[in-house]
């Protein structure tokens, strides 16, 4: 899968929602992500590790949608 192929899926699941949120609220659901991210690279499991790093991923994608 390509970059833009994930901001597509992404955003024909979550823009609506993303868009309600606005960017700032986006942004800080991203950041509360990788604060996650960090813990579990810390203290987690393998499955917490990719789970998390997913989780920053998709919401990475939702930010970039909302200020293309």
């Amino acid at each position: 899968m390509e970059i833009r192929d994930l901001q597509r899926v992404i955003a024909e699941t979550y823009l609506e929602r993303d868009r309600a949120r606005g960017v700032d609220g986006t942004f800080r659901w991203m950041v509360e992500e990788v604060g996650e991210l960090a813990r579990a690279l810390r203290d987690g499991s393998d499955a917490d590790r990719a789970h998390e790093a997913g989780d920053v991923l998709a919401w990475l994608a939702s930010v970039a949608n909302l200020t293309a």
